[in-house]
């Protein structure tokens, strides 16, 4: 099978008769003319001194649609060098070999990578694959350069046989943390050799094909590059399911009018704008192979506005909501579709507004509205950044080789690695807490097979959440993740000591699933011993928080072998069990019998009461607002009149909420002796989540005291709660 048989997005960008009309206004970054016309003249004679070489003309001509005054001495010194170097190699395919890094440093200049990028694309493989070594390539062409060259240069596997692979991406996940250029250098040559892939064997496509998909496509995903991210998964949706790919492929060849109702659409759509005096470039933008695959699965039969989506593009942020309230105002709008991903950005630099509306004939068009600036981060995503590193001019007078002036490669500082602001996150948008979360972990994960199934686990959640701490940070987690996850990526190893969570100030087991927005405060036990359970790995979702639990256990071995603890009756203590507490109940057919403190409640002095008329003639004392006294009010029992006697003396039942640890129970009993107070009844149940209830009844000298025991017992450590008893009861007979 040929190289151009394989790749899916080249029929998509055919313009010949029998191709899909759809393709031919796609207005996004092309990255689709490579092919041959791109590299014609890559083995020319040898260049004229001070003149660009016909082979890389076009990385020039994209190049220079992106940075007008870039200057490209440097470029052709790079290229001299590349192909002198790489000379009589070739590639599976029979091309030069030069071909590769020419097409990989097009790409980068198509999605507007700056001069630095460019020239290190070009030299990527020279380290790698020829006499060049990388400190020839720190001489010519400075530190910059060679950084990103040695970040994607592969290791060997005659040094480290079947690890050579994840050693490689961890080594490139370690520089990229330092600089973001190495993976959009890395994300550019797999997209070249996913092109060119058919001359593979295919057992090595799809084994390639797995990586790209596992690895490589989420990474693309989270640096914000959908141009680069959209492409691969065609290119692997056709070598790993060809069968529903060619399904695909036919769907959208028999649809080839469907752009025909979205430009119906966003021609209303321009005369809405137009009118109200916004201007706007409307545009219809067809979705690639796989993202027709997935609606097609979700909506089943397709209608010809799902073949696209409409992309209206404004000057500032403010047109954005101007032209969705338009929208929304002339058309009817379909509220569940709506997402402003401008006043809350994805965790990968987009930012956009989403919404759908239906035409009067019934169309339904999804819309997105952005800014050209906000299009061009959507599409190149941390490459549209130029050089983040580089020194904020002092004049304003930059070089036009960044996108904000600034020059790409001279002045470049670049952060130091683990340097993060109070908030845990780094300051640069391209080392977002993921990154540093994964730079983190791998750090805690020598082994190579260990690193490599926690970078598959890691890079498969998708989706980001931002919890708030209780000191006003804010922490980045994975959709999904709980409060264990939490806590190791607030305290780190410090979170073994983690007794239980409060999840917007109510109190929450360690398994709480987090949303977007939550508040969550961790309590950590002050006993230093203290170590998370095998349990937690049920809950833990990021590597992080997994490889800090297995790492205590496997160190710990006998609290990973301690057999859970076995369901056990309640332990009690009983003392004096006499009431001192008196009441007097007032009858209509004379005196009372027993008067006693109802258990659900119970009430003690100067609790507001009132009594009810029980089996056998006595009364039951209730705390007004009971709700079995409300259940027997529904039930047509008729309260009796009841009052305090004149003695203080009064029995209370509290219970007690803590965290377990050893010694709790002699501090709570200690503190309630020092309050003066006896201890009738005690009962702890079995700890659940290490978590303890203990159930005090108690005998007070005075109910006076009654909120100072309370205050004794909640400042026990490890107790976070103490309550009246609340106990549910059935209405009394």
């Amino acid at each position: 099978m040929s190289a151009e048989a394989t790749n899916p997005v080249s029929e998509a960008g055919a313009t010949g008769p029998d191709a899909p009309a759809r393709r031919r206004a796609r207005p996004r970054i092309d990255l689709r003319r490579l092919g041959r016309a791109a590299l014609l003249g890559a083995t020319a004679g040898p260049a004229v001194r001070d003149r660009l070489p016909d082979a890389i003309g076009h990385v020039a001509e994209a190049h220079r649609a992106h940075h007008h005054d870039a200057d490209l001495a440097v470029l052709r010194r790079a290229y001299v060098l590349a192909e002198s170097s790489h000379r009589g190699q070739f590639r599976k395919s029979g091309e030069p070999y030069i071909t590769h890094p020419l097409a990989v440093t097009l790409i980068l200049a198509e999605l507007g990578a700056e001069t630095t990028t460019l020239t290190a694309a070009l030299l990527h493989d020279t380290v790698e694959d020829t006499e060049v070594t990388l400190d020839q390539v720190r001489r010519e062409f400075g530190d910059e350069v060679a950084y990103l060259v040695d970040g994607v240069t592969k290791l060997e596997k005659v040094d480290y046989g079947a690890a050579a692979e994840p050693e490689t991406f961890r080594k490139m996940l370690v520089a990229t943390g330092n600089d973001v250029r190495v993976m959009s250098i890395k994300l550019a040559d797999r997209l070249h050799n996913m092109r060119t892939l058919g001359v593979m064997r295919p057992e090595k496509q799809a084994r390639i094909a797995k990586v790209t998909r596992d690895v490589l496509i989420p990474l693309a995903e989270r640096l914000g590059v959908q141009a680069l991210k959209t492409e691969l998964e065609d290119l692997v949706f056709a070598i790993l399911h060809p069968e529903e790919y060619e399904a695909t492929r036919a769907l959208i060849a028999d649809n080839s009018g469907a752009g025909d109702a979205l430009a119906a659409i966003a021609d209303q759509v321009s005369v809405v704008l137009r009118e109200a005096d916004i201007g706007a470039e409307v545009l219809v933008r067809p979705r690639h192979f796989v993202s027709v695959h997935r609606v097609r699965l979700k909506r089943g039969e397709l209608r010809g506005s799902d073949f696209g989506r409409l992309l209206v593009l404004v000057a500032e942020d403010a047109d954005c909501y101007a032209v969705l309230g338009e929208l929304h105002t002339c058309f009817t709008p379909v509220v569940s579709e709506f997402k402003d991903f401008i006043a809350a950005p994805k965790f990968n630099l987009y930012q956009s507004l989403h919404t759908a509306v239906a035409a009067p004939d019934g169309a339904v068009a999804e819309v997105l509205i952005r800014t050209h600036r906000m299009h061009k981060v959507a599409e190149a995503g941390v490459v549209a950044l130029g050089n983040p590193y580089a020194a904020a001019p002092t004049d304003g007078a930059g070089s036009a080789d960044s996108p904000d002036g600034t020059d790409g490669a001279a002045d470049a500082e670049r952060p130091e690695d683990g340097e993060r602001p109070e908030d845990g996150e780094r300051v640069d948008p391209t080392r977002p807490g993921w990154l540093s979360r994964l730079l983190d972990w791998q750090q805690a994960t020598p082994d190579p097979d260990t690193f490599w199934t926690s970078l598959h686990a890691d890079l498969a959640q998708d989706q980001e959440i931002t919890v708030f701490r209780i000191d006003g940070g804010t922490l980045g987690l994975p959709a999904g993740a709980t409060c264990v996850d939490a806590a190791y990526a607030q305290h780190g190893e410090a979170a073994h000591a983690c007794l239980g969570a409060r999840v917007n100030g109510r109190l929450a087991p360690l398994s709480t699933v987090l949303h977007d927005g939550d508040t969550v405060q961790l309590l950590l036990a002050q006993d230093a011993a203290s170590g998370p359970s095998p349990q937690w790995l049920d809950h833990a979702r990021t590597p992080a928080a997994r490889i800090a639990i297995t790492g205590w256990l496997q160190a710990h071995p006998e609290a990973a072998k301690a057999p859970a603890a076995a369901p056990r009756p309640p332990a009690s203590v009983t003392a004096d069990r006499r009431s001192g507490t008196k009441l007097r109940a007032e009858l209509p057919d004379g005196p009372a019998g027993v008067v006693r403190p109802a258990g659900c409640c119970t009430p003690v002095p100067p609790d507001e009461i009132t009594g009810f008329v029980v089996r056998g003639g006595s009364v039951t004392v209730h705390r007004t607002g009971c709700a079995s006294a409300d259940t027997m009010r529904r039930l047509g029992r008729d309260p009796v009149t009841v009052h305090w006697g004149d003695t203080a003396e009064c029995r209370v039942t509290l219970v007690a909420e803590s965290f377990g640890r050893p010694r709790l129970l002699a501090d709570l009993t200690e503190a309630i002796a020092t309050e003066g107070v006896a201890v009738v009844a005690a009962t702890v149940e079995p700890p659940s989540e290490q978590r303890v209830r203990h159930t005090y009844t108690l005998q007070l000298p005075d109910a006076a005291g009654l909120p100072a025991l309370m205050k004794a017992m909640r400042d026990v450590p490890g107790v976070y709660d103490v309550s009246r008893a609340k106990h549910p009861a059935s209405p009394e007979r």
